[in-house]
This record gives structure tokens, C-alpha cells and sequence, in this order.
């Protein structure tokens, strides 16, 4: 079906009327400070809304501007993250914090791409959201709204597949307000357009929607193929000093919790499990096993690193994983 200039305004000013009417009032749409959008666009990455909300507050109150973010230290920011998970998210955000705290805000997404830490979601969304550029965001839910919609099978996670529905949310912003009709987009696909069980008759899209009239609701999107799991043995060092502070490492060695403060170890990719090991944790498609040996300080070790107390490791690493070791080696 060929889509006219008059059938993205027709669509477009229909789905930016069903968002304001039916929006959900959550607290960053409250404002059109591009700190507090880029915040929750942020920490809404890999983590739903209902998850996000308490965080999205309480890390507000502590760092109520990007001036904020920026002039406090890393640990204050990773402490404040802690249970949100993903935690280079919060690393690149008070990266780009202190850029954004001396430069302003762009307010274009081709600008706005050019601050570490800020991807073509990211800048398109702040753009879009604080500054109304005609611009459109891409992401899970869109992908899944728009394929329907146009009833296309496309393989998004690819190249080509992805840059049609990027120019189909482009096309959609154009015509009337871009921060209404991106977020329109995100909220149909997270309240009505769901994965399981779409709400049909409560959609705006209903009588235009490809898919409904060719029945492939439940087929679109296309799946994308899963990675297949890798198996990491990861033969940690809990090593002690005198004053009994554990060492941390930065991670240059191991494909997981890449650039973190880790215990110093190695690691070794297996093509299965191993059979004796102390714990097992996955990070994405990484399954680790984690082999555990405590050691004290020597000089043959070095002094490179931190030198942490463990009731301190968390607000180093606030990962799971760290805090799991040190369960296990205490049992």
C-alpha cells in the first residue's frame, strides 16, 4: 500500500489526538527541560516505566540539573543508579553530563549525537521531546507499532529494515507536533499495541492497520534471531591487604562488565559448562561460572588499582555480580 502526504497527516494527527487524550501523566512529562527528558529516556532503556518512576525521582532529587550530575563524582552517581542495572548507562550519562554542563544542550539530534553516550534513539528523542525537531524515535515499541501498522515484514534489526521504519516515524513527526506523536508512538505500542495481546479495538490505527486486515497481528514484527550463549569461566581473586581492603581492577580482560572495577582474575571461554564451580550468574548472552580463590597482599601482586573495603564495593560496582562473589565466599 503506497502511503500519500495525506495519509501520514491523516494518520499522524490521528494518533497525536488519541495521545492526549489517553497519555499517562508520568512525572518527565511534566517538563520540557531536555535534562530531565534525557534522564528518563535513559533510564527507561532496558528497564520498564512502573521500574523506572522511584528511580527517575529519588535520582532527581539528589542531582537536579546536569550542572549536578556533573559536578559529583562518579561513585554518587553509580550509588543512585544501584537496581536499575546496565550501568554503563549511568557512566555515559555523567560522562556526558560534564560536556552538556559547559556547552548547553544542542538542539538538534545531528548535533546531539556527537556527545558521547547519546545514539540515534537518544538524540532524536531529546531533540524531538525538548526542542520539537521533526524528527522520529525507533525504538522496541515503535518498531513494533510501525511494522503493523504498514503491515511490513521487515528484518529491523537489520540495515535496510530499520531505515524504512525510521523514515516512516521521520514522515509521522512532520506532521504535528514531534514530541506528541514520538511519545504517541511509545505509549500505543506500551499500553495497546502490546506484544501478546494487542488491544485492537482501543487503537487509534485500528481501521488503517495493515496488519489487522492481513491477520498478521502476531506475526509482526519479524523475531529477530537470538545470539547464541557464550560459556565464560572467570577464575576471580579476592585478594587482602593488611587493613583487610579487597583489590580492584579496571576490566581490560574480560568481554563482560567491560571498563568496570572488577577483582583482579582470568578468563577462559569454554564450549560447555564446567562441572565444579562456585557460582553462575549471565550478563546478556554472556553465562558465566565463577571459580573463586582467596589470596593476600604480596608484593609480587603489585599495587595497581583500588584498594576497597568490602562493605565499600558496592558504590564502587553496584553490579549483582560482585556482591554475589562475596556472598559466595563468605558461605
Amino acid at each position: 500500500m503506497t502511503f500519500s502526504a495525506e495519509n501520514w497527516q491523516q494518520s499522524a494527527e490521528e494518533l497525536a489526538r488519541w495521545y492526549r487524550k489517553h497519555r499517562r501523566p508520568l512525572p518527565w512529562r511534566a517538563s520540557k527541560d531536555p535534562y530531565r527528558i534525557w534522564l528518563s529516556e535513559v533510564m527507561l532503556q532496558q528497564t520498564t516505566v512502573a521500574a523506572v518512576v522511584p528511580y527517575y525521582e529519588r535520582f532527581l532529587k539528589v542531582f537536579p540539573t546536569v550542572q549536578h550530575l556533573a559536578e559529583s563524582p562518579l561513585q554518587a552517581v553509580l550509588e543512585q543508579w544501584a537496581g536499575l542495572g546496565y550501568y554503563s548507562r549511568a557512566r555515559n550519562l555523567h560522562k556526558a553530563a560534564q560536556l552538556l554542563a559547559t556547552r548547553g544542550f544542542p538542539q538538534t539530534a545531528a548535533e546531539l549525537i556527537e556527545i558521547p553516550g547519546f545514539g540515534p534513539y537518544t538524540s532524536r528523542a531529546v531533540a524531538a521531546l525538548a526542542f520539537g525537531e521533526a524528527v522520529g524515535v525507533l525504538d522496541g515499541n515503535v518498531i513494533r507499532v510501525l511494522s503493523r501498522f504498514r503491515g511490513e515484514k521487515l528484518e529491523w534489526w537489520k540495515t535496510h529494515g530499520r531505515k524504512i521504519l525510521q523514515e516512516h516515524s521521520d514522515q509521522l513527526s512532520r506532521y504535528d507536533d514531534p514530541s506528541d506523536v514520538n511519545q504517541a508512538l511509545m505509549e500505543l505500542g506500551a499500553t495497546v499495541c502490546t506484544p501478546q495481546k494487542p488491544l485492537c479495538s482501543l487503537c487509534p490505527w485500528a481501521k488503517h492497520c495493515q496488519a489487522r486486515k492481513k491477520d498478521l497481528v502476531h506475526k509482526l514484527p519479524l523475531k529477530k534471531p537470538k545470539r547464541e550463549s557464550e560459556v565464560w569461566v572467570w577464575k576471580v581473586q579476592l585478594i587482602k591487604n593488611k587493613q583487610n581492603q579487597l583489590l580492584l581492577l579496571k576490566n581490560e580482560y574480560a568481554p563482560f562488565l567491560k571498563g568496570q572495577m572488577l577483582f583482579p582474575g582470568s578468563v577462559l571461554q569454554r564450549s560447555k559448562a564446567p562441572k565444579t564451580f562456585d557460582l553462575k550468574h549471565s550478563i546478556t548472552h554472556h553465562l558465566i561460572y565463577v571459580e573463586i580463590e582467596k589470596r593476600k597482599y604480596s608484593k609480587k601482586i603489585g599495587s595497581d588499582g583500588l584498594w576497597i573495603a568490602e562493605k565499600d564495593i558496592k558504590k564502587t560496582n553496584p553490579s549483582s555480580l560482585l556482591q554475589k562473589i562475596l556472598g559466595a565466599a563468605t558461605s
